[in-house]
């Protein structure tokens, strides 16, 4: 009962905060209509966000459980390996980011900046949210501590709901920054001179981090060993963040016209991530303890974690539904989506997206211990990026089924 208690609390909280992030993409009108691109390189952000700093969330959670964290920024502790690990992972994937929607934008949407606009906005934003949110991450981590918490339960929703708060401002920021310095000849070099610097300091602190030795009496080279297992990954799911991206920006005038729609976006997509992470925490906490063996067909208490993730899914997207359609209206926002409509979309579409995630999450886990690796990195990012682009392909789908 504390499980639900505690994460439909978290996750009703994130819904909330998430509303205001649907408003802010709102009032963002005109930077996605001008700048092509902006709605994927939005959406791989928030969701690269939470992928970095959930499987930081996961890791101390693990740490947590078994004993091995303590809450000190130390050389050789662990919150010091995931600070300095998340931090360069920030760095290297804001740039990756940045590229890859430039190069999508020109291919697909007929793009009209440059590389190094798009590295400039990824970069700066990115880390400036990346740090917001990773003093959030600390900031749980010491509380869930103090309080003897299972932070495995509101770790993924709380860290998933900050990142698209902090990532969307922060992005818009980055953005407006650029209009500024932009126009002119000055301006430009001014860009590219800031997106090279970011990229030579990636590389410095990438070979800092790299040239760690392992420790076997402490967690010294736990740094080096994150990077070099999540780093596949995380370019793995850049793909399907990207390709969630797409999807919304093939769908942005539709989403624009519709407010409730738009607004209701982020949460929806949130959601989706919030519930996998916290599925996929339980399992890998479950799996390093040994209550749970990894088997191929789910066992008992998977199945009881099937259901969990059912209620509050539930509770929380009807939520959600609501306080979307008061939000548009609110804002003067009135459009032809009545509210019904609005609550069937979002129950329909959360129902699948569930069902999803508790068969993606329960395979992830599983097949990532089968093959030796940690689930711990690789659990949160696989499922929250392919939960991005599936999710926002089941909204889409049930929009158009009902619009």
């Amino acid at each position: 009962m504390s499980v639900i208690t505690m994460g439909l609390t978290a996750l009703v909280i994130a819904g909330t905060a998430d509303l205001f992030a649907g408003i802010l993409l709102k009032q963002m009108e005109d930077v996605l209509l001008t700048i092509t691109g902006m709605m994927i390189l939005i959406y791989s952000a928030i969701g690269m966000r939470g992928n970095i700093f959930g499987a930081m969330g996961s890791r101390i959670g693990t740490a947590l459980n078994i004993g091995t964290f303590e809450m000190s920024l130390r050389r050789g502790t662990v919150l010091r390996a995931n600070v300095e690990s998340t931090v360069l992972l920030t760095l290297v994937m804001s740039i990756a980011m940045g590229v890859a929607t430039w190069g999508v934008a020109a291919l697909f949407f007929q793009g009209n900046i440059t590389i190094w606009d798009f590295i400039f906005i990824s970069t700066v934003g990115g880390v400036i949210a990346g740090v917001i949110v990773l003093m959030f991450n600390i900031l749980i981590a010491y509380v869930g501590n103090k309080r003897e918490w299972d932070v495995d339960n509101i770790t993924a929703p709380l860290i998933a709901a900050i990142g698209d708060i902090v990532t969307m401002p922060m992005i818009f920021l980055s953005t407006w920054l650029y209009r500024l310095i932009q126009p002119g000849e000055f301006g430009e070099t001014c860009i590219v001179i800031v997106s090279l610097a970011l990229i030579v300091v990636t590389g410095v602190f990438t070979l800092y981090v790299m040239k760690r030795k392992t420790s076997r009496r402490d967690f010294t080279g736990e740094a080096k060993r994150i990077f070099i297992q999540s780093l596949p990954v995380l370019l793995f799911c850049l793909i399907f963040e990207i390709g969630a991206g797409i999807v919304i920006q093939n769908q942005q005038d539709s989403l624009i016209e519709y407010s409730v729609l738009l607004i209701m976006m982020p949460a929806f997509l949130n959601q989706g991530n919030a519930l996998s992470g916290m599925l996929t925490s339980r399992l890998s906490s479950m799996i390093h303890l040994g209550t749970m063996r990894p088997k191929w067909s789910p066992s008992g208490p998977a199945m009881e974690n099937f259901g969990i993730m059912y209620v509050c899914a539930m509770l929380t997207f009807v939520y959600i539904g609501i306080i979307s359609f008061a939000a548009s209206i609110l804002t003067g926002n009135s459009d032809n989506v009545g509210f019904v409509i609005a609550l069937a979309i979002i129950i329909l579409a959360g129902f699948l997206a569930t069902t999803i995630l508790n068969i993606l999450s329960y395979y992830v886990a599983i097949a990532a211990t089968r093959f030796g690796l940690d689930p711990d990195d690789h659990c949160i990012p696989i499922t929250s990026s392919v939960m991005d682009l599936l999710g926002s392909v089941v909204l889409v789908a049930v929009i158009m089924v009902f619009i």
